[in-house]
């Protein structure tokens, strides 16, 4: 969820669930260890629990960037083995790595030594030809040995050749019995299915048979989903927030952005979906596609956009 994830994003999502875990957008080692951490890692507190999510290659950059993960507070690190994009394979991180199990392990093992929070991967089910289950089993037992307790399984395998980043999300096709496979394989170890998932109800399903549940990008552009998720799987018994109510619990958090040079495009960008599927969603997205960016835009555009939902709404 590179670009995706931000902390503008998982600040709107923390405000429709309490109890979901939030993963950052990808981060690279070098990015951390050579750039501004401060700005690549800082985070509101309200997004608490919340995991690192890293991309490298070599054990000991990895492991002081875990280090300074922690220190920052973050309640998991967890290691891209997943992404295919050119430019992740260039920087020999996300999901080329599963042709190097050995290296993989490496590195975990270095992370859990110098870190006390847990370390997890998020893999894919095999890449190009290296898809047999039995290549995907000596991974996961690799890896596993090394010390990884949880796995967060993407469950289509990855071309690293021939297809883009967003047709690897959508063409290999969907084999949930592959991770079914996995964890009664592996009965000691967490397995949390990832791809494809776009409903309660279907969580409601895999949530019998794994240990989680993770959502990407249906989170994203779809998240009043999430608005049910701690009553549903947390034992909450509060009332659902209304889609309304999260604008305006958004907003003393949009205000201080504005206030410190933000602009207001930067953060409206990820609650165009907020009304997905329901009367007015498409005026909510055009409206703030055409005002947020605009120069000087506040909390006004918000406010606008409410309205003309609203009134939508009325006269339904």
């Amino acid at each position: 969820m590179m670009d995706w994830t931000d902390r503008h994003c998982r600040f709107f999502l923390r405000l429709l669930s309490r109890h979901a875990r939030l993963y950052t957008e990808m981060v690279t080692t070098g990015a951390i260890l050579h750039g501004r951490a401060e700005r690549l890692l800082a985070y509101d507190p309200a997004e608490h629990p919340i995991a690192l999510q890293l991309g490298g290659s070599d054990p000991a950059d990895l492991a002081a960037c875990a280090k300074v993960g922690e220190r920052f507070g973050y309640d998991e690190i967890n290691l891209n083995v997943g992404c295919p994009s050119d430019r992740v394979q260039e920087g020999k991180f996300g999901a080329c790595l599963m042709a190097e199990p050995d290296l993989v392990a490496a590195c975990v093992r270095a992370m859990r030594e110098s870190v006390y929070v847990p370390v997890t991967v998020k893999t894919r089910i095999g890449i190009d030809d290296k898809d047999s289950y039995e290549e995907l089993v000596r991974f996961i037992g690799t890896v596993s040995g090394a010390g990884c307790r949880t796995f967060i399984i993407h469950a289509r395998k990855a071309w690293l050749q021939g297809l883009s980043p967003k047709e690897n999300r959508t063409k290999p096709p969907l084999r949930y019995d592959v991770v079914t496979r996995l964890k009664a394989d592996f009965p000691s170890l967490e397995f949390v299915l990832n791809g494809g998932i776009t409903t309660l109800e279907q969580v409601d399903g895999h949530m019998r048979e794994f240990d989680g549940v993770m959502l990407g990008r249906a989170a994203y552009e779809n998240p009043y989903l999430l608005a049910e998720v701690d009553n549903r799987y947390f034992g909450e018994t509060g009332e659902i927030p209304t889609r309304a109510g999260i604008i305006e619990a958004f907003k003393p958090y949009l205000e201080a952005e504005l206030a410190r040079g933000q602009r207001l495009h930067s953060m409206t960008r990820h609650i165009l979906g907020l009304f997905q599927g329901v009367r007015g969603g498409r005026t909510w997205r055009r409206y703030l596609s055409e005002n947020a960016g605009q120069p000087g835009a506040g909390i006004e555009v918000l406010d606008n956009a409410l309205r003309a939902v609203e009134g939508i709404a009325a006269a339904a």
